[in-house]
């Protein structure tokens, strides 16, 4: 009975001993732990009754199954004497708590080590930042975006009034609004200026090998042309005429364009035109009256000053051109009106058959006619 107790003695002590070594090795290796505790002293005595504190005992060698081997068992017990002191206490052993010891040594060590450095840096190269951000060259205004616009521009130059042009309005407009966003307002505005100057010339040199009798019939057709093209080519500029020409020349693109065709064209057509028009005046329906109205007015549309070269030429088609009329100029006025009247006669313009009307009947059937206007037809 004795050997039993002694023998379950030493194997508590050797597991208490075994968690004691554990834990002070893992608070050791962490380096937050306390010291590791002194080791028990080992003193024979008596032991305590159930339920009091353990002493420390010898470790014995002992062997389940055989016999105990060793040196004899202590002497019997005396009486009791007083109780050892008690013995420190042991290190904390709840695995929790070195856990977090060590969960915090781990973090600590990896904020003070370096941050590694990368395996490869980022290289963005030009044509990666070029997709990127979109950019438009200058070899790319002139090899993709100018093309489009100049063939554009060659149709729209080039079209008769009414025809329809098949081309992408919005993807002209487009390209001038990326080409503006992208710098090139000032290059496309040169190219522009440049492109009409050379067609203008090219209308110049044709008017010039005209024969008098269709010179005037193809200046009309040279102006309506250009004029009617321009209705389309300033609305796709737009944008480059509002955030350069108009902010940085202080001018409008409709104007410089018009300016064009005044200093290519009609500069240089104006004193042989005008003698024709002249003499198509005298003579009536020699030119048709929607032609001469046509260029009259696109004339005084370019420069309003050609008016003082045939004021009555000009009075014919734009309004308050001669001064007010006086009554002094009644008799003239009315005598110019016959004159017209007579040389329509001689042309073949008849007044109608006037035999059957009788003296006096034309008062009678003039207010006849306006009583009946007024009343209404039934």
């Amino acid at each position: 009975m004795e050997e039993s107790m002694e023998e379950e003695e030493a194997l508590t002590y050797e597991a208490m001993m075994d968690d004691q070594n554990h834990n002070n090795w893992e608070a050791a290796a962490d380096g937050f732990g306390p010291p590791p505790a002194p080791p028990l002293s080992v003193s024979v005595g008596a032991r305590e009754p159930p339920g009091g504190q353990l002493l420390a005992v010898p470790a014995l060698s002992m062997d389940r199954k055989g016999p105990k081997e060793g040196p004899p068992g202590p002497p019997p017990p005396g009486p009791p004497g007083p109780p050892p002191p008690p013995p420190p206490p042991l290190p904390e052993t709840n695995g929790v708590i070195m856990m977090l010891k060590s969960c915090d040594a781990a973090a600590a060590a990896a904020k003070a080590a370096p941050a590694p450095a990368p395996s490869s840096a980022i290289n963005i190269n030009t044509s990666t930042s070029k997709f990127l951000m979109n950019v438009i060259t200058i070899e790319d205004y002139k090899s993709t975006y100018w093309p489009k616009l100049d063939g554009a521009i060659d149709q729209l130059l080039t079209q008769s009034p009414g025809d329809y042009i098949p081309i992408s309005y919005e993807q002209i407009y487009s390209c001038v609004y990326k080409c503006v966003c992208q710098q090139h307002s000032e290059q496309m505005y040169s190219d522009l200026i440049k492109k009409i100057t050379n067609h203008l010339e090219r209308v110049s040199k044709e008017l010039q090998a005209s024969p008098p009798d269709l010179y005037i019939e193809r200046f009309n057709i040279a102006l309506g042309q250009y004029m009617g093209a321009l209705q389309s080519i300033v609305p796709l500029f737009i944008y480059m005429n509002k955030f350069y020409i108009e902010t940085k020349l202080n001018r409008d693109l409709k104007d410089d364009l018009i300016k064009l065709f005044t200093e290519h064209v009609a500069e240089k057509h104006i004193y042989s035109l005008m003698p024709l028009l002249l003499e198509a005046q005298s003579t009536p329906f020699q030119v048709t009256p929607s032609t001469m109205a046509n260029i009259v007015k696109g004339l005084y549309t370019l420069r309003p000053e050609w008016v003082q070269m045939a004021p009555s030429l000009f009075s014919k088609f734009i309004p308050n051109i001669l001064p007010p009329a006086m009554e002094s100029e009644l008799s003239e006025y009315a005598a110019q009106d016959q004159k017209l009247q007579r040389e329509l006669i001689q042309n073949g313009f008849t007044r109608g058959d006037q035999s059957r009307k009788r003296a006096g009947d034309e008062l009678a059937y003039n207010s006849s006619s306006a009583c009946a206007g007024s009343r209404g037809y039934r």
